[in-house]
């Protein structure tokens, strides 16, 4: 990178009181409130649009609510820094914005030093959580696929509310939403930076970490039924008891999670008629398993069908499965991932790298062909979603700093690639 004469300074404290001002703006004693389609999130985008303006940026929103600012480069090539500006309800200070306000920093730096060999980036997306919708990674499948307008169409969320209108509100027109494509069209590689939302690195006492890739998921329903019947009445001996067997089912499939060295949560049991007085005729729960390996997490998920049929039968009770959810696992860029290890070797001593449990908006962008790198850094407490959410300072600073010097070197590789990387 050349400086042209220019003084430039990276300033990653900049990025906490940042980060700090956004808190206060979008924040309440109840957490960060950036819900996507809300007027707090939409004061969000004007708070980093009034940043940008500062800089010699292109800012434009596209057609699908995504935040875009643009520094032209010596090259039509492109490196984009991202991640999403909402948040849940009641959500930390740092999820997804970290990512953004880390970005606008190395924007700031770039800007500073003259025309970059290559052009930078800056995404923020729109709707990452899918909290209204259950639609994760809504506004980044809209950018970079698959994205089908068709079956989202009477798409509603709990009180009724149709996506059409609550996203039209914004100016988002769901039949229009797929022509934000048009973005990465001289993408040549994307890097995110996110705190990791878990409590590994605390536990290795790490700030920082690579991200191998995002873990498979599968996400099942679960219906087991049997007889509802008097509680007093009914020998132990006689009963069909739904609620029973869902509960061995959480804990078979818990242990099957050990075995395989991957992670596997029931997170709702429903039984009915879900009286103190009556044997659950009944239960509906939900089944979430994880697995970096393919291999892996499809056995977990057979294993897990065959527990279910077992209990079942020792239950006297039937079993019925529905799938809600399905993502692959995702591996990021190889030479990427490896640059991204070698940074956080310089600045924390131990070039770890890890896979990501939770789902990112990398992931939409890795799927689509484009070189594609992650940095975690630590979560205290291991703690998201939720107003405990934090980071130490200085691990935030840290985590700018690695940004930086892997945006550095991820441009050099882009210019070493050949035109066509995709």
């Amino acid at each position: 990178m050349m400086d042209n004469g220019r003084t430039a300074v990276l300033n990653p404290q900049r990025v906490v009181d940042d980060l700090r001002e956004l808190k206060r703006l979008t924040g309440d004693a109840n957490g960060a409130q950036r819900l996507a389609w809300t007027d707090t999130w939409d004061q969000a985008r004007q708070w980093l649009c009034a940043k940008l303006a500062e800089l010699p940026v292109e800012v434009s929103v596209d057609e699908a609510g995504n935040v875009w600012a643009t520094l032209t480069g010596a090259s039509p090539r492109t490196l984009i820094l991202g991640s999403h500006i909402d948040s849940v309800p009641g959500g930390g200070w740092l999820d997804g914005c970290l990512g953004v306000a880390a970005g606008l920093e190395v924007l700031r730096y770039w800007a500073a030093r003259g025309t970059p060999p290559v052009t930078l980036r800056l995404a923020a997306w729109a709707e990452e959580e899918g909290t209204q919708f259950g639609l994760s990674l809504f506004t980044s499948h809209a950018v970079c696929g698959p994205f089908d307008p068709a079956a989202l169409r009477e798409t509603r969320d709990a009180h009724g509310k149709r996506l059409t209108d609550v996203i039209g509100r914004w100016g988002v027109d769901l039949d229009r939403a797929g022509l934000a494509a048009r973005q990465m069209e001289n993408a040549a590689a994307y890097v995110e930076l996110h705190i990791e939302q878990g409590p590994v690195l605390e536990s290795l006492n790490l700030p920082l970490a690579a991200v191998l890739g995002t873990m498979g998921l599968e996400r099942h329903r679960l219906v087991f039924r049997g007889q509802t019947a008097h509680a007093g009445s009914t020998p132990m001996t006689q009963r069909r008891d739904a609620l029973s067997a869902a509960a061995r089912f959480a804990l078979a499939v818990r242990e099957i999670a050990v075995r395989h060295e991957g992670v596997s949560t029931v997170g709702s049991l429903i039984p009915r008629p879900g009286i103190v007085t009556a044997v659950a005729g009944e239960c509906e729960c939900t089944l979430d398993q994880r697995h970096i390996e393919a291999h892996a997490l499809a056995a977990m998920l057979g294993e897990a069908r065959a527990a279910s049929e077992t209990i079942a039968g020792w239950e006297r009770v039937e079993v019925a499965w529905e799938r809600l959810y399905h993502v692959p696992p995702v591996r990021f860029h190889e030479e990427l991932t490896a640059l991204g290890a070698q940074v956080v070797g310089e600045l924390s001593g131990n070039a770890y790298v890890m896979p990501s449990g939770p789902l990112h908006d990398a992931v939409a962008v890795a799927q689509s062909g484009v070189p594609t790198a992650m940095l975690f850094v630590q979560s205290l407490r291991g703690l998201s979603h939720t107003p405990e959410e934090d980071t130490r300072e200085a691990d935030l600073r840290l985590a700018v700093e690695a940004l930086e010097r892997l945006a550095e070197r991820t441009a050099r590789w882009i210019e070493q690639q050949p035109e066509r990387l995709r």
